[in-house]
């Protein structure tokens, strides 16, 4: 998967645009130093969101944004 491009929206989230998933946008909102899947606006066309999709994309924008460090950090990592 790779992330086709992405934007800023309003109140700390941000778009997110992947090519597996080429008609649905996904929504990530800034916890702490990071930025982690808040919502998405999924179209039938594409593939089911499985949880492994999840992580690959908070990985791909955390890692395009330069936030990658402070993700794999995070305290519910531990819990994994």
């Amino acid at each position: 998967m790779r992330l086709s491009r992405w934007s800023f929206d309003r109140k700390n989230r941000i778009r997110g645009y992947f090519d597996k998933f080429p008609n649905s946008t996904i929504y990530f909102k800034r916890i702490k130093r990071y930025y982690s899947v808040y919502s998405l606006d999924w179209c039938q066309e594409d593939p089911m969101v499985t949880m492994e999709d999840r992580e690959e994309m908070q990985q791909l924008l955390n890692k395009e944004i330069g936030r990658l460090e402070a993700y794999e950090n995070r305290k519910s990592r531990e819990h994994l």
